[in-house]
């Protein structure tokens, strides 16, 4: 049996799992081996996908599907929760995530992390339900797109204007086409 300089065995078959049977009991206690490694508890290393020009690799999992794993991305699907409006946009930056500033530097997506993306498609659905043009630059005020409608659209969506409010911070956000 070869020895590994860390003094593990070569046998044994280090790898990645998902199984519970390798932690211990919650009195301290270690709990015997019942069963070897399983195919179906293994796991893999994270994809730890980056902001650049879209690559994806395809997996192959449980039953013989395919996965398809994101190594670079550059665009996703994203929400503007007080408006319900999804919309497809390009990826700007990566801001802030709570986890580790090492993943803003590498600029490492992940669930939770704070990115800057282009604000056009959610500019156009606005323009396209209020009927009003947001700023260009700072300092602009909201004006009324010059659009031919029937007087019944119009009237729509100047009802959908009472009582409607855009916060500043997201004026801001708009004046510069870029949102967070």
């Amino acid at each position: 049996v070869s020895s590994l300089p860390s003094g593990i065995p070569g046998n044994v078959a280090m790898g990645i799992s998902r199984d519970t049977h390798h932690k211990r009991r919650a009195t301290g206690g270690a709990p015997s081996a019942y069963r070897k490694k399983r195919k179906f508890a293994m796991g893999r290393q994270p994809a730890a996908t980056k902001l650049g020009a879209q690559q994806i690799s395809m997996v192959r999992c449980r039953g013989g599907n395919m996965k398809p794993r994101a190594l670079r991305i550059d665009n996703g699907n994203f929400s503007w929760g007080t408006e319900v409006c999804a919309r497809k946009t390009r990826i700007l930056d990566v801001v802030y995530n709570a986890s580790s500033n090492e993943l803003v530097r590498t600029k490492t997506l992940v669930k939770n992390a704070i990115v800057m993306v282009d604000a056009t498609p959610f500019r156009q659905y606005y323009e396209q339900r209020y009927g009003q043009v947001l700023p260009a630059k700072r300092g602009d005020e909201l004006t009324e797109a010059e659009v031919a409608v029937s007087k019944k659209i119009a009237a729509t969506k100047v009802a959908r204007r009472a009582g409607h409010e855009i916060p500043e911070a997201l004026l801001q956000q708009f004046s510069s086409n870029r949102l967070l």
